[in-house]
């Protein structure tokens, strides 16, 4: 379904502060990304839940890199343990 030459996917739910947080965070880093709120979107929540095993939010996906009910701080820390998806990204 998806790889590498897509977009990365933030899953969130309306409302959700995290979520919130992880979106501005994105946004102020440039990256061009795919948003689905999970509570208006029934695929895309079926998705998370396959991706993540969890039906928590904010989730990230970007081909195998899948960080799923994250901080800023802990996704920081996932791109950290991942440099090269971080510089596929641009991220780094």
């Amino acid at each position: 379904m998806t790889n590498h030459s897509s977009k990365p996917t933030l899953y969130i739910k309306s409302g959700c502060p995290w979520c919130r947080e992880a979106d501005n965070f994105l946004r102020s880093k440039g990256l061009s990304y795919e948003v689905r709120d999970v509570l208006i979107d029934p695929a895309a929540a079926r998705r998370m839940q396959q991706l993540t095993g969890q039906t928590l939010t904010p989730s990230f996906e970007y081909g195998d890199f899948v960080v799923a009910d994250f901080s800023v701080e802990e996704f920081v820390s996932a791109l950290r343990q991942n440099p090269a998806k971080a510089e596929e990204l641009g991220l780094a």
